[in-house]
């Protein structure tokens, strides 16, 4: 701890100024890394999710999942990036509005995927206990349940949003702290041990109780094969969601260690180490990072939506016409907007099979026209006999002819 300022220090959000070059460079590094494999990952999760509401209506997991992806993609795209900020530079370098509300706005975020978890699991349990029956939840409700989260999440770091200030040091540079009053000293000692136990340890154990009691009911067996394969999608889904909240809780508990550290600490006691301090910190913003790839392992829906979400980033692109195309002189009046499928091409096809031979016979009529004359002259032969014409000895007559006129 920095001997300039009064003990005890309490760093907003644990970013303690680093004394290394190593530390300085190595966690923006990680942070920076940890933000972009996020972002790309949660993206993926939102537009999935998003397409298939579309297609149907919302579902109360889905809209869980949902909620928890916008969590973590807040987390990467304004809590990380201030904290990879304040690392690289040792002191804080992004001004008092900043400092006062980043801290806040990280635990926010943590607490509202936290009480989204134990939801989920209770929806899961309620899914797990009759996979056949549709349970068909209207969208306000949903909406509701999303914002009580949130402002439940809110409301339990407020004094984290109110405590949390700048504060000068004498080499010019500026760090950002928690500094309680005199008159909160009281309420803040009795917070910093009811704090971790209201979004972290209550509802992850809440949410495990849950668990459990869904995997019990995937595990007996129906008698009919539709039952059947509804308890083996239902043993899939609780497996999933399962690992996001083990996750969840693996990953987070160094950063609450390191909470009850920190803000239990003594005059003559040996403070947190600057690396492990650090590494909390990573560790928390890793979360947001893993989930996507847990969805997309462990759920073939999930599989499925990238799939399709990828074909369509990749494959339609509109294909650049080359001067080396010619379009026919038939077709020159007007090209059809989209190409037809195979069943509507052969309709069309045997539509256009009887009125062949008369459009044959008129594009002939059109391209060899017949004058008057010539086809009185051809009718004229055809009217006339052809018994001449047939006759295989035509000199015998002639003769016979001549014969009879000497006569």
């Amino acid at each position: 701890m920095n001997s300039s300022l009064a003990p005890p220090v309490h760093f907003a959000g644990g970013s303690q100024p680093p004394d290394s070059r190593e530390w300085k460079a190595a966690i923006p590094a990680l942070l920076g890394v940890v933000c972009l494999a996020g972002v790309a990952g949660n993206a993926c999760v939102i537009g999935i999710l998003l397409a298939n509401a579309r297609r149907g209506k919302p579902s109360l997991i889905h809209s869980l999942i949902l909620n928890l992806s916008l969590a973590d993609l807040l987390l990467l795209l304004f809590a990380a990036p201030l904290r990879a900020a304040a690392y690289s530079r040792g002191a804080w370098p992004l001004g008092w509005f900043v400092c006062k509300t980043s801290d806040g706005f990280s635990r926010t975020c943590m607490a509202a995927k936290s009480l989204t978890t134990t939801v989920v699991a209770k929806a899961c349990f309620m899914y797990a206990s009759n996979p056949a029956k549709q349970v068909s939840i209207e969208a306000r409700t949903i909406c509701a349940v999303l914002l009580a989260t949130w402002l439940a999440a809110l409301v339990s770091s407020v004094p984290l949003w109110l405590f949390s200030t700048l504060r000068e040091l004498a080499a010019g540079s500026a760090v950002c702290i928690v500094a309680v009053p005199a008159p909160a000293q009281q309420f803040m000692a009795v917070f910093v041990k009811l704090y971790p136990l209201l979004v972290f340890a209550a509802p992850l154990l809440c949410a495990f109780l849950y668990f459990w009691r869904a995997y019990g009911q995937c595990q007996r067996r129906g008698t009919k094969t539709q039952n059947l394969r509804n308890q083996i999608r239902s043993r899939r889904l609780t497996i999933m969601l399962l690992s996001v909240t083990v996750t969840l809780a693996v990953m987070w508990l160094p950063e609450w260690i390191s909470w009850l550290w920190v803000w239990h600490l003594k005059p003559a006691s040996p403070a947190p180490p600057e690396g492990f301090l650090a590494l909390t910190q990573v560790l928390m913003f890793a979360i947001s990072s893993v989930n996507p790839l847990i969805f997309l392992v462990m759920s073939e829906e999930f599989r499925e939506g990238f799939k399709g979400l990828w074909k369509r980033l990749t494959l339609e692109k509109p294909v650049p016409a080359t001067d080396n195309q010619e379009i026919p002189a038939a077709n020159s009046e007007g090209l059809p907007d989209s190409v037809p499928s195979p069943e509507s091409a052969i309709a069309e096809q045997e539509e256009e099979l009887p009125a062949a031979p008369q459009a044959s016979e008129s594009l002939e009529k059109k391209e060899m026209p017949v004058f008057p004359d010539v086809e009185q002259f051809w009718h004229d032969r055809e009217a006339a006999p052809d018994a001449q014409d047939n006759d295989p000895i035509p000199w015998e007559h002639e003769e016979q002819e001549t014969v009879g006129c000497d006569q």
